[in-house]
């Protein structure tokens, strides 16, 4: 197999785009994609200053280290969970990777904050999944607010954008269909929040990181088993085999002609948000979730 551009031995083939190619050349192709989404819905500028939320998986780690190659203003983000085994070897993947490219890093440690998943998940009668995702998203978005940061970048790449469209179309959700695509600007006191990477896929991204020779923690989340997104993703990965360059077709032509009549539909039903009357963060309750997430820990205390 040749490259499809220097005609040198390749070692990616990617059947969506009817080319392969060789270590330089793929890497050249993911910038220019990556670069490419960027600017076709106008995600950032190099003066942005950008917090890229940081698992220590290998999306946002190369997502970190791409948009600091591509010369964007990158600090990351790690949220420590907490979780036993698998925080601290997330955490340290997250902290040897900055060290080893000299970028900035906040931690902020759930511990610290009193909110430390295996409790929440112990004391909570509710799927652990959606409260996790509750607290690291308003962390992300307070850390952002707070420290003066313009975008908030994180690692979803396209099949985990397909994976959350097929469900939320599933289920005709069109509050969360109308917000979907790769950028939701800074209002109502959310930051402004980018997917850089909603132009290549899994395989991509895992491509780019092995070789950049990331080093990326890739244990899944002891709590995760049995997470419907894993079996829509395996659904498109066996269309993706069968019909190459569905994902993307079904994802653009979304963001094209889907999107924007959901858009019209949600303008005259949205909540109006308020901010939260404990901690000032943005809601359409009194309370925000996680402010009633740490009342629930403290009554079972």
């Amino acid at each position: 197999m040749k490259c499809t551009r220097c005609k040198a031995t390749a070692v990616v083939a990617l059947p969506s785009h009817n080319a392969a190619f060789c270590p330089e050349c793929f890497l050249d192709f993911f910038s220019k994609q990556v670069d490419k989404g960027i600017r076709e819905h106008g995600l950032m500028t190099k003066q942005d200053r950008v917090l890229v939320a940081l698992s220590g998986g290998k999306d946002s780690l190369a997502l970190m280290l791409e948009l600091g190659r591509q010369g964007y203003d990158v600090t990351g983000l790690h949220v420590d969970l907490g979780i036993p085994e698998s925080s601290p070897a997330a955490r340290g993947v997250v902290e040897r990777f900055c060290e080893k490219y000299g970028f900035p890093l906040i931690v902020r440690d759930m511990v610290k904050e009193g909110l430390p998943i295996p409790e929440v998940k112990a004391k909570l009668r509710r799927p652990i999944c959606s409260a996790c995702g509750k607290i690291k998203r308003y962390f992300f978005n307070q850390t952002a607010r707070e420290q003066g940061f313009t975008v908030l970048a994180t690692g979803h790449n396209l099949d985990d954008e397909v994976a959350r469209l097929t469900s939320n179309t599933l289920r005709w959700d069109s509050a969360y269909l109308s917000d979907q695509g790769p950028v939701l600007e800074d209002e109502d006191g959310f930051a402004k929040k980018v997917k850089p990477f909603w132009r290549v896929t899994e395989f991509e991204t895992a491509n780019y990181a092995f070789l950049m020779g990331i080093e990326n923690h890739y244990a899944p989340c002891p709590y995760s088993s049995g997470a419907s997104f894993s079996t829509l993703k395996s659904l498109w990965l066996e269309l993706e085999d069968k019909m190459p360059g569905r994902k993307m077709d079904f994802y653009h032509g979304f963001l094209e002609r889907g999107k924007p009549a959901f858009q019209q539909t949600e303008k005259q039903d949205s909540d109006i948000l308020s901010p939260c009357t404990r901690c000032g963060y943005p809601t359409s309750a009194e309370v925000c979730g996680v402010c009633r997430i740490r009342e629930a820990l403290a009554e079972r205390d």
